[in-house]
């Protein structure tokens, strides 16, 4: 009856999914697009098939939540199914990249909407700011959960009130970069497609915390798939009217190869000075986005430490039980990745190498046994991780061969992952229970 009491039900599991993938990609990503995609359809198109990738891997990460009693995500996956080695690689991508670098481009996303107040907020302001999200997450958990709660909240009333606006109000004389031709049917052939699908499956992030909570859902056989559906159908249908917003509002001269792409459409939908209020909205929801990356990553780190002697020092907490080491590394190493990269490097290699391990993860999926699945028993269930390795790997190729700089990085910051396995194995013991 007490476990009862501490699980939550679908709306709150929902709640949880929507609030993990909603952050920096949205708000980023369109200008990057409309360098090589300008027809409507296909942009579209981009958008909706991140919402089915990201349903069909968040369908897999149940059945493994499941199978593997919801604790440890990724690395108890491929730690248990493949190699040690896989989950320590898996641990050492989440340390780097999979909860660094979106720290660091949420502050970086924030200085560019702040800079439309005619003050450059450049780096030291992106940086200074995720330590001082490190700062307050550092006293109490009780701290933590309403310092995160309330820019959650403001992140998905901002979302449905923007929304309600940008369809209501009249298209703007600045013109639109709205555009139904056929043209479609030749971009969705083209390398370029491929590789803004990278910057689109990373905007849908946060799909697998569905491996996270599968342990504390109630009637998980029936509340998880109903959360992750519900919880990702209202995230595509949100991106496809962000999208629509944006492009009905702004011209494509004007947000091509930028980042700050709803600011631009703001102003033109609200004028100048409300266009500024917008500006404020989206950076104070990126709050939420690093503050989320912060609590999780630590907690992740701190479990990924505990295991590995090289790391111990961070597994440490203070007085209140939060583990303070793990989230300031966080944010040390957040910055450092703000000062040696510009904003679109940054995100390629990210993108690049969470699509990469997101793969690994969904293809331990094919080792469980019929009888070893809990939630969909059918065999067509095999059809959601065939479906995402196959755009996986296209995405992945068209990305290294388009993007080999950044792919490159991010592989090199894999490869130095596995220059530390060996060292932490030869060297060290591991320690003591």
């Amino acid at each position: 009856m007490s476990t009862a009491t501490h699980q939550i039900g679908w709306k709150t599991a929902a709640a949880i999914v929507v609030s993990n993938m909603i952050g920096t990609g949205i708000f980023t990503t369109l200008g990057f697009q409309l360098s090589d995609i300008t027809n409507t359809y296909s942009i579209f198109l981009l958008w909706i098939i991140g919402g089915i990738l990201a349903l069909f891997g968040a369908f897999c990460y149940a059945e493994l939540g499941s199978y593997f009693k919801g604790n440890g995500g990724d690395y108890i996956y491929l730690k248990e199914t493949y190699h040690p080695v896989f989950g320590y690689l898996v641990s050492w991508i989440s340390l780097i990249i999979g909860f660094s670098a979106p720290v660091a481009l949420a502050a970086l996303a924030m200085s560019k909407y702040l800079s439309a107040f005619n003050y450059t907020f450049g780096n030291g302001f992106a940086i200074g700011f995720i330590f001082l999200v490190a700062a307050a997450l550092s006293f109490s958990l009780k701290t933590s959960s309403r310092f995160h709660n309330f820019f959650t909240f403001i992140k998905i009333a901002f979302i449905i009130v923007l929304v309600i606006l940008g369809v209501v109000l009249p298209g703007s004389e600045a013109g639109n970069s709205l555009e139904f031709g056929s043209s479609w049917q030749d971009e969705i052939m083209l390398p370029a497609f491929a590789t803004s699908l990278v910057f689109v499956t990373y905007s849908y992030t946060g799909w697998n915390s569905a491996s996270y909570i599968a342990g504390e859902i109630k009637d998980v056989q029936k509340n998880l798939p109903r959360a992750l559906i519900v919880g990702t159908v209202f995230v595509t249908v949100s991106y496809l009217l962000v999208n629509y917003i944006m492009l009905k509002h702004a011209p494509i001269s004007q947000m091509a190869g930028k980042e700050d792409v709803m600011g631009e459409a703001a102003g033109n939908m609200l004028g100048i000075g409300f266009g500024k209020i917008v500006n404020i909205f989206i950076a104070l929801q990126l709050i939420a986005t690093i503050s989320g990356y912060l609590w999780v990553g630590s907690r992740l780190t701190q479990a990924f430490a505990k295991e590995n002697h090289l790391w111990r020092s961070l597994a440490v907490n203070n007085k209140k039980g939060i583990p303070v080491r793990a989230i300031f590394v966080h944010a040390v190493i957040a910055s450092v990745i703000i000062l040696t990269g510009s904003f679109k490097e940054i995100f390629v290699y990210t993108a690049f190498i969470l699509q990469l391990f997101a793969s690994l993860s969904i293809s331990t999926v094919f080792f469980l046994k019929k009888d070893q699945r809990k939630i969909f028993k059918s065999n067509l269930f095999y059809l959601f991780p065939t479906v995402f390795l196959l755009f996986s790997v296209y995405i992945l190729y068209f990305t290294l061969i388009h993007n080999p700089k950044e792919s490159i990085i991010g592989l090199g910051i894999v490869a130095l992952g596995l220059i530390l396995y060996v060292i932490d194995k030869k060297f060290f013991t591991k320690p003591a229970e």
